[in-house]
């Protein structure tokens, strides 16, 4: 298994799937669950950024957070055989919590 630690204010992300069907029993057709923003979960973050004067401000996110982001942010990378996505911290509009 291969292990990747992103750099400065990057995050790794696998993306969670997009339901198919709602609570209620109806199937949402492919166009539906592509208008929303994406969910993921952070899988590894990096060590934070660096500002001009070399001090390093750690990120807000950690792993195993849910976060949502847009859906054309971040990089895809394929690992081990399985899709993932590197963002970078700002590209993150939110942690869901709860």
């Amino acid at each position: 298994m291969t292990t990747i630690r992103p750099l400065f204010d990057r995050v790794l992300v696998k993306r969670n799937e997009e339901p198919t069907k709602t609570k209620s029993g109806l199937f949402l057709p492919d166009s539906a669950s592509k208008e929303k923003p994406v969910q993921g979960t952070v899988l590894a973050v990096g060590n934070g950024r660096v500002a001009d004067g070399g001090a390093v401000t750690p990120l807000a996110v950690k792993e195993g957070d849910t976060v949502i982001f847009g859906k054309y942010s971040g990089t895809e990378v394929k690992i081990d055989g399985e899709d993932r996505l590197i963002l970078r911290e700002d590209d993150i509009l939110g942690i869901v919590e709860g």
